[in-house]
């Protein structure tokens, strides 16, 4: 049976930001945060250090995808654990089809409680190991699943043609994609890698991209956060996208 506590750190989140990114769906986000502090710690899903900040490094940081998400795609969250960034990102866009691709039983177990307590009628999952998993989907999202070189590996034979993969990093993205050069050619994925920051800006989301491409001019952000200027807005999400070759 699924148990939920609050969550400590909500207060704390502008309550524009929430109505922005779950709009209707903000009390399906609350409760899941509730399952997360209660069921989810009490399996050992999430470490219980992690609720006081619970909202700001996890939700939030998984929701944000939302804004790099195409419309009304097919969606694999690979190693979904205790369902981030998948169920945040459902929430946040219910014109997903988006499956939950975790291989752990007791996992599996809690994303298919939390699917039915929250009604979750476009979210699929599927008990598999990344490299079991056959049919394509149109994007990819990962989060702290393995550096990008191992990533690239286990899930590129998931995407078609054009396929995105999205993957939330941190402070080393950069290093991740340079390491990562050789991995994507022999996988036949595109070398130009975005690094994506998504950011809150009182009123909207905002996403800038960080490195750029061989001749492509840098945005005004871009030239102010060079120049030693602060980045235009609170950071949510650092993101990497890959793009499957043609």
């Amino acid at each position: 049976m699924l148990e939920g506590h609050p969550a400590d750190d909500e207060a704390a989140i502008d309550p524009a930001l929430l109505e922005k990114l779950f709009d209707a769906r903000r009390p399906l986000i609350r409760e899941y945060a509730r399952l997360l502090a209660g069921s989810a710690v009490a399996r050992g899903l999430i470490g219980p250090a992690e609720i006081p900040r619970l909202w700001e490094r996890h939700l939030l940081n998984c929701a944000a995808l939302s804004a790099v998400v195409p419309t009304s795609v097919t969606v694999a969250d690979v190693g979904s654990g205790a369902g981030l960034p998948g169920i945040p990102l459902a929430l946040a866009r219910p014109d997903l089809t988006i499956t939950l691709v975790e291989s752990m039983a007791r996992r599996v177990a809690f994303l298919e409680e939390v699917r039915a307590a929250l009604h979750l009628e476009r979210v699929n999952v599927l008990r598999a190991r990344s490299e079991e998993v056959e049919d394509p989907f149109d994007v990819v999202v990962t989060r702290a699943v393995a550096r990008l070189p191992t990533l690239v590996k286990l899930v590129a034979h998931l995407l078609p043609p054009g396929g995105l993969l999205l993957a939330l990093k941190g402070e080393r993205a950069s290093e991740e994609i340079e390491d990562a050069r050789a991995v994507l050619r022999r996988f036949r994925c595109s070398t130009e890698v975005d690094l994506l920051s998504i950011e809150w800006t009182s009123d909207d989301l905002l996403v800038r991209k960080v490195n750029r491409r061989r001749g492509e001019r840098a945005t005004e952000p871009e030239r102010h956060q060079a120049a030693g200027f602060e980045a235009a807005g609170v950071t949510l999400a650092t993101v990497v996208r890959i793009v499957k070759d043609q």
